[in-house]
């Protein structure tokens, strides 16, 4: 345990660069810092986004969209670059005066219609293509529960646990400690639910799987903050056998590679604009 005891001031102050990967970037107001406009393409959709786990849940649902038939969920994908601050751009915060990637712009709508939040833009374009959400109100409903757990749960896995484990300036033993206390009793619900369940809402693969996989299904695979081993994911086998399926969707593997600009050069498609942008990838 750290012996250096902080005081909170009476008044919080912004100390601009005060440590982790993303100090140059964070800031305490909203809004644009620097005028550009967005880069368009010619489909429908524009998705303005990076392959994070938020921004890989909305190219895997519309690769899924795709993959069934629904010509008209073409769409086209451009990097945001967040360690540059491009998200507080004039043209993205019009968008999404958030400042938070993924951002959709429906332009098959008049006026266009922004979306923001990832979880939000699952919603918006499952009802609009009536696909990957339940008929039923029953299923609907479990579903939509899913969803909001997951956007709910994933800041303690992400802002959390992944923060003070892989990106503060130190290990710091409380947060570490705290964050993986919540993130296990995640991941243990989880397992417990698909030990019955194929997907996440029974036989039927929906938009809440979507939205759990890039962090929690990634997690359990070793990808994301080389953590699989300090968390002992290989307890989980429900969940890792979920993740396994999940993964083998083409879409799924198509989904990961969209604005992803790290890692193996063979999964990275810096922007999407057709299907031939995945040419010999993966």
């Amino acid at each position: 345990m750290n012996n250096n005891k902080y005081s909170p001031p009476k008044v919080w102050q912004w100390q601009q660069g005060n440590g982790g990967k993303f100090a140059n970037i964070n800031r305490p107001v909203s809004g644009a810092t620097h005028e550009k406009q967005l880069p368009k393409g010619k489909h429908p959709l524009q998705l303005y986004s990076l392959a994070t786990p938020n921004g890989v849940k909305v190219t895997i649902l519309l690769e899924e969209l795709l993959e069934k038939g629904f010509a008209d969920a073409e769409y086209d994908a451009f990097i945001i670059d967040i360690m540059e601050g491009a998200q507080f751009s004039s043209g993205f915060v019009e968008i999404n005066p958030n400042s938070k990637i993924p951002a959709l712009l429906d332009k098959s709508t008049e006026p266009a219609t922004p979306v923001f939040e990832s979880g939000a833009i699952l919603l918006y374009l499952a009802e609009k293509y009536n696909c990957f959400i339940p008929s039923n109100p029953q299923l609907k409903a479990k579903c939509l529960s899913w969803l909001f757990w997951q956007m709910g749960s994933g800041p303690a896995l992400g802002g959390g646990f992944g923060h003070f484990y892989a990106y503060a300036p130190e290990p710091m033993e409380y947060p570490i400690n705290r964050f993986t206390m919540e993130v296990k009793r995640q991941l243990d619900l989880l397992d417990k639910h698909l030990a019955n369940n194929k997907y996440i809402c029974g036989d039927e693969y929906t938009i809440a799987d979507m939205a759990i996989w890039p962090w929690y299904g990634v997690l359990v695979r070793g990808d994301l903050y080389d953590a699989a081993e300090f968390l002992a994911v290989h307890e989980y086998t429900h969940l890792t056998a979920w993740a396994e399926c999940v993964f083998a969707r083409p879409a799924v593997k198509r989904g990961r590679m969209v604005n992803r600009s790290w890692g193996d050069e063979n999964e990275q498609v810096h922007e999407r604009h057709s299907k031939e942008d995945f040419a010999n990838k993966g």
